[in-house]
């Protein structure tokens, strides 16, 4: 399949609030833009009717337009609304329920740790169960080869920027723990080599399963719970206050990495496919296992020992990334088991 490095496609809206928010993207900002004027009182509307913010597709793909304003490419979007006011304001007004239902969700223990040695310990029992995961286990028995495709498509919307969210960390955080997030995501950059660069790892697998590898290509047809895990890492990662978080949530994400890998590995070695696919999950068996005891002891644990009003984030930080990747792994292993597609809709040569 042709490498695609740009999306010029604006996504579809999923309801008012994304609807508002991309008709003000897609007009030049040296235009007057009416829905601008609208878009917050819209976007509250939504805020104030939704069940579940976590599982919300309208202000979940709102939010992450408002973050993709950070990284790119999204060609779609016309002019410079980066640090536009106003779309921070609307960015602000979901983030604070957003994290409001992650807390509410992810309760603190009644008594914290104290030191960076019993921060550690904290997260590898928090992460125990998570690290024998049902998706994975199940999908090396039973997935089949359209499982596994919308399992990659999926996938794709964070592992095609896999570790900038958390990159946003580093000028944050001083001494043992800054070195040891710049030792973890230096292996995620490829080591000064491109070609290992584990995002550019995953685009070959997608290529090589002839599957788009453009960011964001398959934006219309994941569900909310994947944008949510990928608006969550943002969440932490854009916000300085949640420096914590950002920890906590990179430790858990990397102690719970190895053992599923493996068994997504066997899943598509069950049906044949070679090194061309299963490469980017081989990789991160043998990488995350040494990435966990960093993540766990020298980012974590240094971070709480450097300033200890850290650990009640990092701790939150761990059970919001438990919480929000078991819900995107749970949509999935429902949806397959009982016959019907993860995704939004059928896939149509997107």
């Amino acid at each position: 399949m042709k490498t695609h490095l740009i999306n010029d496609t604006a996504p579809s809206a999923r309801g008012p609030a994304s609807a508002a928010l991309l008709r003000v993207l897609t007009t030049p900002t040296e235009r007057t833009v009416p829905e601008l004027s609208v878009l917050a009182d819209t976007v509250e509307r939504a805020l104030g009717t939704t069940e579940d913010i976590l599982t919300d597709d309208d202000l979940q793909l709102t939010l992450y337009l408002l973050y993709l304003l950070h990284y790119g490419p999204a060609e779609f979007v016309h002019g410079d609304w980066e640090w536009s006011p106003e779309l921070l304001r609307v960015r602000k007004q979901i983030e604070v329920q957003l994290e409001d239902v992650l807390r509410l969700r992810c309760p603190l223990p009644t008594v914290l740790p104290v030191n960076g040695e019993e921060v550690s310990e904290t997260l590898f029992s928090m992460t125990a169960d998570a690290a024998r995961p049902t998706l994975a286990t199940w999908a090396a028995r039973h997935a089949s080869v359209e499982q596994l495709r919308e399992f990659l498509i999926n996938r794709s919307i964070y592992t095609l920027r896999e570790a900038d969210p958390h990159t946003w960390a580093i000028p944050r955080l001083r001494g043992r723990a800054k070195a040891a997030l710049v030792e973890i995501q230096t292996d995620e950059y490829g080591g000064g080599n491109p070609e290992r660069v584990h995002a550019e790892i995953f685009a070959r697998t997608l290529r090589n399963f002839d599957l788009d590898d453009r960011p964001d290509a398959y934006l219309d047809v994941v569900p909310a719970v994947i944008l949510n895990s990928v608006n969550t890492m943002n969440l932490f990662g854009l916000n300085r206050r949640l420096r914590g978080a950002t920890i906590g949530h990179l430790a858990a994400f990397e102690m719970t990495s190895s053992i599923p890998n493996k068994y997504y590995s066997r899943a598509f070695t069950r049906h044949g496919y070679g090194e061309e696919i299963t490469l980017y999950f081989d990789e991160h068996v043998e990488a995350d296992a040494v990435h966990e005891q960093i993540a766990g002891r020298d980012l974590a644990g240094g971070a709480a020992d450097d300033d200890p009003r850290l650990i009640a984030d990092i701790i939150f930080g761990a059970s919001a990334s438990l919480v929000v990747d078991g819900l995107s792994g749970d949509h999935m292993h429902e949806k397959w088991t009982t016959g019907q597609t993860s995704l939004r809709h059928v896939q149509e040569g997107r």
